[in-house]
């Protein structure tokens, strides 16, 4: 890919099909991780009559979908004040809905501009919103799972088997960063 550039109002990408297969495909599993987390979210009487949903109370349990979702209120975490857990879960229960619509369009934007076999994206700036949205959530998922840290070495051992996945991880870093260049020219 080479980096993004901006051409009036549009911003224009070009990926090879290796590289659109790589988006794709961790926005697409990123995407079905959040719908799922979706269907776990309570149905009741009043939410179809008043048409205001509510979510899981409760964090999720996977680390990765933790660091998607996280807590809207942060408890102490020496000794939580089950005052402050009920008003925590209840946060939640009210915006999780809303925090995965944003997070789950964003991803079918992207999986509806990128091509399947590469070539060139067209992005208006909401599609590129969203497209920056995505990829960050792609990124977050991929650091929570490589363990990436600040003090993490550019390259690993080739025997760690984060190895090729921390290329992947930089890759995306890359076309994060100049997607943001293109939409701030």
């Amino acid at each position: 890919m080479k980096k993004w550039t901006r051409k009036g109002d549009l911003v224009l990408g070009r990926f090879d099909r290796q590289e659109a297969a790589v988006v794709r495909g961790l926005v697409s599993q990123i995407q079905d991780m959040l719908l799922a987390r979706a269907e776990e979210a309570p149905q009741d009487e009043l939410s179809e009559l008043t048409g205001i949903r509510t979510g899981p109370s409760t964090p999720p349990d996977d680390p990765i979908l933790g660091r998607l979702l996280p807590d809207f209120h942060r408890l102490d975490p020496d000794a939580p004040d089950p005052a402050e857990v009920d008003s925590a879960n209840a946060l939640r229960s009210l915006h999780e809905p809303e925090l995965l619509d944003q997070k789950t369009g964003a991803a079918e934007v992207v999986l509806g501009t990128c091509p399947p076999d590469g070539g060139e994206v067209r992005l208006e700036p909401a599609q590129a919103e969203a497209w920056l949205s995505s990829l960050n959530d792609v990124r977050l998922a991929l650091g929570t799972a490589l363990d990436v840290r600040d003090d993490m070495p550019e390259d690993l051992p080739p025997d760690d088997p984060r190895s090729p996945h921390l290329g992947v991880y930089q890759w995306l870093t890359w076309v994060q960063e100049t997607l943001v260049e293109a939409v701030m020219d």
